[in-house]
């Protein structure tokens, strides 16, 4: 296929290997360059809602990851101040029936695996794994885009590249060299378990998302309901390279001691045997993410805090908004490529913010201590399930 077709993706994490299959499937030529010399996804769980997992079906993996996923039947809000549940949101076949998309929880590894397996099937996608990207060069043609593997250079012709390479992206620091990412002051731990060593009311098929002072912690069932992905997210100091290492369940412990935090909550951290801890970084909302023929995508471009759970989501949104933009503009030149990225940003730029925002306002809200964490769960209450469900459908409704 002609250069004027083929788009580059740095990064084979979520967001390069779904945007890859959005782009083929729209014609495009797609060469991905990952650094990793195998892919070996690190981490645990994740949720998608109907909004990421509404574009993974219409890309053709629902075969690949229904069998993996887990349809939760509702997410419990729990508090450690009131001792237990104060709200039960429902979710289940009824909510996928009225999305028209399913909440789906997964371990990571068996969402990656299937976007893996689609992606080596796909005729008009190549990865190369071994192989890192260092640089591009704008010019009449499009892009020289030059990678890495090992003692070997290589330079190839481009119509556009895409930068998927997550919170540390060598594509940013090109384009924006002072965009770095920027740390939270807060901690990830994660961990998993065998769903057999816990009480049923704790291993059901359900999200708990359990409300602390200065900390929250959140449990559900991944690989086929057989395992249980817990996270606990406390404040914290990060002074060593990278952002990811081994954690000790003892300085974790600490922080979720009685009695502020209720016997179920500490029974679900005494049962996860390792501990892996992260540092969450985070990208400003005001960034750019566009420049010339180079756009950015994902945690690249956005990468924020949590407590929304739409990290992936994001990513995989996207995707599928750069495969459309792409596909239906006039590709004439540098100016019609530089054009058409700029108009993927104009689409995606404030739904993100939006998400961004509430993602910061909902960690605060979790981590409320005393009086406040009081009104909080009366206002909860208050509000009742459906109504709490429905201040979530701005993010759930969206469709492409």
């Amino acid at each position: 296929m002609a250069a004027s077709r083929t788009i580059f993706i740095a990064g084979a994490g979520i967001g390069g290997l779904t945007a890859a299959l959005a782009l083929a499937t729209k014609g495009f030529r797609v060469v991905m360059l990952e650094k990793a010399e195998r892919l070996e996804e690190v981490g645990a769980g994740l949720q998608l809602s109907p909004n990421a997992s509404r574009v993974l079906i219409d890309l053709g993996l629902k075969p690949r990851l229904a069998a993996r996923a887990v349809v939760p039947e509702a997410v419990s809000i729990m508090s450690a101040r009131a001792g237990g549940e104060i709200a039960r949101l429902p979710l289940g076949e009824a909510a996928t029936q009225r999305a028209g998309a399913p909440y789906w929880v997964i371990h990571r590894a068996d969402l990656q695996a299937g976007l893996l397996a689609e992606v080596k099937a796909h005729p008009d996608i190549e990865l190369r794994l071994g192989c890192q990207f260092e640089e591009a060069t704008a010019h009449a043609k499009g892009l020289t885009v030059v990678q890495r593997s090992g003692n070997h250079r290589r330079q190839d012709v481009a119509v556009a590249l895409i930068g998927a390479d997550g919170v540390w992206s060598t594509v940013r620091h090109q384009l924006f060299p002072h965009a770095g990412a920027q740390f939270s002051g807060l901690i990830a731990w994660r961990g998993t378990l065998e769903a057999r060593q816990l009480p049923r009311e704790l291993a059901s098929a359900r999200v708990q998302l359990w409300m602390g002072p200065d900390a929250h912690l959140v449990a559900y069932p991944i690989s086929g309901g057989r395992q249980i992905n817990v996270v606990a997210v406390v404040p914290g100091t990060w002074n060593r390279p990278g952002w990811s290492t081994e954690g000790s369940a003892a300085e974790l412990k600490n922080a979720f001691a009685s009695p502020h935090w209720p016997g179920a909550a500490r029974m679900l951290l005494n049962a996860v045997d390792g501990w892996r801890k992260w540092a969450l970084f985070g990208v400003p909302d005001s960034g750019a993410w566009v420049n010339g023929a180079i756009a950015l995508l994902g945690d690249s471009a956005h990468a924020m805090l949590p407590f929304a759970a739409q990290g992936a989501g994001m990513a995989i949104e996207d995707a599928a908004v750069l495969a459309k933009t792409l596909s239906e503009s006039r590709l004439d030149g540098a100016a019609g490529v530089a054009a058409a990225l700029k108009a993927y940003a104009a689409l995606r730029r404030p739904r993100v913010g939006k998400v961004q925002r509430a993602a910061r306002s909902q960690g605060r809200i979790y981590h409320l201590a005393g009086p406040m964490a009081l009104a909080r769960d009366l206002t909860i209450q208050a509000l009742g399930p459906q109504r709490l469900l429905a201040r979530q459908s701005w993010i759930y409704d969206w469709r492409l």
